[in-house]
């Protein structure tokens, strides 16, 4: 905004010259509410006119002044006061003017609502390189963009152009990679910040990754509560993972990260499928971290098999009953879903028999027992669809029997209650570990009321089903039986009475979790400063539900519910 040196020449009426007196400016709002100047020469009459410099629209006279007598005017947009003499020009106000922080550039692009008055602000019009820098890299990351991502002509344009044709400054893909590097040395420091402050300890869970060129991986996640009893995660390494994957090579390999994360002294467990260099790798592992005396009990609750996959290898054992039939109806989908032509009979017949067509057909991945199941559900849907298909189509031969169909039915009726059981295991925003033992048990029992039943089929697909939930839950797992106990809900009484019920009064098994429930006890204790053992007085029915006695007792109770909420 332009200002000028206010420099009047006084004229008498025969164009002689006169000398000019000082004038004084002063700014103030007129009768309509706009602001005039008043102008005082030597006589003694005052004249007001508009003024002529664009900054006295944004300033407004206080009425104030300086020490040194000057008058201050105060800023519209931000509220900063500056002095002013219209003696010496408003030089200082025109400065102001241009580098004020809420100056209004007329972008609805840089204007952003507040969000405590919802109120709409303008910001500062200033580019900064750096950010949009930080910018670019975050977004790289985010939406998993290759490097060379800030060089595309395309991206510099529309940046360009945003930003009136001025250089955007983005960098190479070199030097994204090195600010890549540095945002994730940037990144790993908060975490293991992050680790450091856990009051309890740490579980881990651990997978293998082969990507399409058969490239392995290995991705390490850490499970935790936090001290305001939020349940967090975070995934500490996706690292590569050169051949062989044996379980000696597996155990250096996560003992290094866990070693570069320094969380060996705050493990708690270890939750892994159930492959056969598993049990190797965690041996292992094991032994290295008991000799430094890092894992609870010599690392006895250190290995927890994944609920989720033996839940997978159970089904799958029977689902090999049905296994022509489920071809059929695999083989069936894909046929329907082969071509515009083929989706168009198969509507047709549906439409025929009266369905409704939204429901869709699903495709399985076959490794994924849910996956087949929702499958199978949505093609007993279509059923006569199906049959109606078989008639209409010469070249559809994968239709399942009348007697293929009714296995089908009797097979989902049967497997809704595991696929529940999966869905309530594979949640992440919740803790699952106290709710094994509770969704364990009907299973068990459902699969022990078919096999004393008198459907053949049914029976022989039960007693495959049993014999592997045997080799792997005969026991029930202790731990999670004990993370049970600290759910409010269920408590000892609900896992003393499971118990009963499956191996009768007075069982070795509860006696067994039990014990091992006042073991662990102890062990915390010992970390909260109670040297004597206080086994015998507890009354674990009263864990959970706030009437704990007693600070030491209160606090115990607290640390094995965190730690235990997190497998």
């Amino acid at each position: 905004m332009e200002s000028e040196n206010i420099n009047i020449n006084l004229e008498s009426t025969n164009n002689t010259p006169l000398e000019a007196e000082p004038l004084m400016l002063h700014i103030h709002d007129d009768d309509d509410g706009d602001e005039v100047e008043e102008v005082k020469d030597g006589s003694s009459s005052t004249r007001k006119r508009r003024r002529t410099s664009n900054v006295c629209s944004v300033f407004k006279d206080t009425k104030e002044k300086a020490p040194d007598g000057k008058p201050i005017a105060k800023c519209k947009w931000c509220g900063k006061q500056q002095k002013y003499n219209s003696k010496y020009g408003t030089g200082n106000l025109k400065c102001h003017v241009e580098t004020c922080v809420k100056r209004d550039t007329k972008d609805v692009g840089q204007m952003i609502i507040d969000v405590k008055d919802k109120s709409i602000t303008v910001r500062s019009s200033k580019f900064d390189p750096l950010k949009l820098r930080e910018l670019a890299i975050a977004a790289i990351v985010m939406h998993n963009l290759p490097l060379a991502f800030v060089e595309y002509k395309g991206v510099r344009a529309i940046l360009s152009y945003c930003l009136d044709g001025r250089d955007v400054g983005l960098v190479s893909r070199n030097t994204a990679k090195s600010d890549l590097l540095k945002l994730h040395a940037r990144e790993k420091g908060r975490v293991k910040s992050l680790l450091e402050d856990v009051p309890g300890r740490i579980s881990l869970t651990s997978d293998l990754w082969t990507s399409v060129v058969t490239d392995g991986y290995i991705c390490l996640t850490a499970h935790f509560v936090d001290k305001a009893w939020n349940l967090q995660k975070r995934v500490l390494n996706f690292s590569f993972m050169p051949p062989p994957h044996t379980g000696v090579a597996l155990s250096e390999k996560v003992y290094n990260l866990i070693d570069d994360w320094k969380i060996d002294r705050k493990l708690f467990s270890i939750t892994l499928d159930n492959a056969s260099s598993n049990d190797t790798f965690v041996d292992f592992l094991k032994i290295q971290l008991t000799t430094r005396h890092a894992l609870l009990k010599d690392g006895e609750f250190f290995h927890i098999r994944c609920c989720a996959h033996i839940l997978n290898l159970i089904v799958q054992d029977g689902l090999k009953e049905v296994d022509k039939a489920i071809i059929k109806v695999r083989e069936s989908i894909k046929y329907v879903k082969g071509s515009q032509g083929r989706k168009q009979k198969f509507l047709e017949c549906v439409n025929l028999v009266s369905l409704n067509s939204k429901k869709g057909l699903r495709q399985d991945v076959p490794t994924r027992w849910n996956s087949t199941f929702l499958m199978l559900q949505g093609a007993i849907y279509f059923r006569k669809a199906f049959s109606h298909l078989e008639i209409n189509d010469s070249n559809y031969r994968h239709c399942p029997s009348k007697d293929e169909w009714d296995r089908i039915e009797k097979l989902c009726t049967f497997l809704s209650d595991f696929y529940d059981v999966t869905y309530v295991f594979s949640g992440t925003k919740y803790p699952t570990s106290n709710l094994y033992f509770p969704a364990i048990y009907p299973v068990r029992v459902s699969l022990q009321v078919h096999l004393n039943g008198t459907d053949e089929f049914m029976k022989d697909m039960a007693a495959r089903m049993f014999t592997k939930f045997e080799k792997y839950w005969k026991d029930f797992s202790i731990i999670l039986a004990i993370a049970c106990v600290l759910d409010p809900r269920y408590k000892l009484s609900y896992v003393e009475w499971v118990y009963k019920k499956l191996f009768g009064a007075n069982s070795d098994e509860f006696k067994k979790v039990k014990e091992t429930l006042f073991s662990l006890y102890d062990e915390y204790a010992k970390d909260v400063g109670v040297t004597s053992n206080p086994s015998p007085t507890l009354d674990f029915n009263d864990f959970g539900d706030g009437n704990s006695k007693g600070s030491t007792r209160l606090t115990c109770e607290k640390i094995l519910k965190k730690q235990l909420c997190v497998i």
